[in-house]
């Protein structure tokens, strides 16, 4: 069956404007130029309102809520940005200090605490799989109920980093456990002293993102790792789904290839779909769960609503021999419907 994609790949210009070459003196990859053109946007755009308010008699309910607008739109790309980074640096040698400021400079103005998204995603995450191991599997739940997810994200973010600490202390891994740690006090000492100085700001700036955001990577999560076979749980092709050609996909450079990007964590965000159109037959073989039009926060929606027939019209058929939607559906419930 083919498949037409429009999520963006590389296309290499022959000619690059000055600043461009100046950039690619920096950094790793040429492919990468996007994150320090957003890395500039961001901080004109967030950092600055965030900054402004706590300049003193300059704070105003109407700059947070422009400021707050700011962060939700630019949210995905920025997280999206930080999870590439994550798995591939950006800047080279000797510039590697420059691979901080997306985490520690640029990351608490979303609400994410420095260190914590690598430890987490890079040094738990992917080690487990989503399977028993993984603090934030998926397997526990009813991947289609309310209170499962309501669960789910309370857990995460009442009890996340005591979880995390304890992990890596079991794991030995005490570097990471340490890098962990640093981070979470260094924000939330951050917050306190700043709240001392203008609480509104704070709240503003760095308390709303805070609980924005981890509400919206586990939704995210949830969604990525929804559709799990039980008879093969470890199953990259079979623990995940993949989402393609959607607007989302275009603004957070390729993250709906999930599938793709557990196969092989560093592959590059421009080669996604290329290697999924490259194993699609792969994908048909495993019964791999595509969608079309649609992301995750979209494909959790639906889970929390259980509409399953609305997944189903999104429903990307990888055979020659479509099923119908009714078996769709159930093929779908399946794989939501089974806790460890």
């Amino acid at each position: 069956m083919e498949i037409v994609l429009s999520d963006p790949t590389f296309r290499p210009r022959e000619k690059l404007g000055p600043g461009e070459r100046v950039a690619l003196r920096f950094i790793n990859d040429r492919r990468d130029l996007p994150f320090l053109s957003l890395m500039a946007v961001l901080t004109v755009t967030v950092v600055t309102t965030g900054a402004a308010m706590y300049v003193p008699g300059a704070f105003s309910w109407w700059l947070a809520a422009a400021h707050l607008a700011l962060v939700v739109h630019f949210l995905g790309p920025f997280i999206l940005m930080l999870h590439n980074t994550s798995h591939r640096r950006l800047f080279k040698r000797p510039w590697g200090w420059c691979n901080q400021i997306i985490p520690w400079v640029l990351g608490p103005f979303f609400g994410e605490t420095p260190e914590t998204y690598f430890a987490h995603h890079v040094g738990m995450h992917h080690a487990e799989n989503n399977l028993e191991a993984d603090l934030s599997s998926t397997l526990p739940y009813r991947r289609d109920s309310v209170a499962g997810f309501a669960r789910y994200f309370l857990g995460f973010f009442f009890g996340g980093l005591l979880q995390l600490t304890r992990y890596f202390a079991r794991k030995k891994r005490y570097r990471l456990m340490i890098r962990c740690l640093a981070g979470e006090l260094s924000y939330f000492g951050m917050v306190i002293a700043l709240g001392a100085w203008s609480w509104r700001a704070t709240v503003a700036v760095f308390v709303v993102p805070f609980v924005v955001t981890r509400f919206a990577m586990m939704a995210g999560n949830w969604g990525q790792h929804a559709f799990v076979d039980e008879a093969s749980p470890a199953n990259n092709y079979r623990n995940s789904i993949t989402c393609i050609n959607s607007s989302y996909n275009r603004r957070c450079f390729n993250d709906g290839y999930h599938i793709g990007h557990h196969v092989k964590a560093t592959r590059h965000w421009t080669e996604m779909p290329e290697d999924f159109l490259g194993n699609i037959e792969t994908y048909g073989a495993e019964r791999a769960i595509v969608f079309t039009g649609i992301d995750f926060f979209g494909v959790w929606l639906c889970l929390m609503l259980k509409r399953y027939d609305w997944l189903a019209r999104r429903f990307v058929h990888l055979s020659d021999a479509p099923r119908s939607d009714e078996e769709v559906v159930a093929l779908l419930r399946s794989r939501t419907q089974w806790t460890t």
